[in-house]
């Protein structure tokens, strides 16, 4: 079964995009923060946080729920090292998610077990995790593909 995924981002202006999740949800502005833009909206960095950690607590929950346990409001704070690469780019070298629990471990049953499966269940943090293929076209407004 393939799944896909997709959105549209649109610059408003500077470095500031309107993102489209799909008719009916609503759009989120992204902007990065300065001395390029206004930090108006969250950056792609923050974007890359948001999804790995609302992967895992999600994954946590589905691992957690299979054997009928509710581990309550989860929190989760996702920190990014960004240093620069050889090639003096600046580059995500490293991403720690730290999540708490809503209830106390010791109130769920089999949490060793929801614990020891629920990273393989994280399709956005396995997937970075490895490493992304990314395919890029870029094409002009008539459609003339430039890359």
């Amino acid at each position: 079964m393939n799944t896909v995924a997709s959105i549209t981002i649109t610059r408003q202006s500077g470095y500031q995009f309107l993102v489209d999740f799909a008719p009916g949800m609503a759009q989120l502005v992204a902007d990065e923060p300065p001395p390029l833009g206004q930090a108006l909206g969250p950056s792609p960095s923050h974007m890359l946080l948001a999804a790995v950690a609302n992967c895992l607590t999600a994954s946590l929950t589905f691992a957690l729920q299979k054997f009928k346990q509710d581990p309550g409001t989860l929190t989760a704070t996702a920190n990014a090292t960004i240093e620069r690469n050889a090639a003096n780019r600046m580059r995500i070298q490293h991403i720690d998610v730290d999540i708490k629990l809503g209830v106390p471990g010791a109130d769920l049953s089999h949490l060793d077990r929801a614990l020891a499966q629920f990273e393989e269940f994280c399709t956005v943090s396995m997937s970075v995790r490895q490493g992304i293929d990314i395919g890029i076209t870029v094409t002009d407004p008539s459609g003339l593909r430039l890359r």
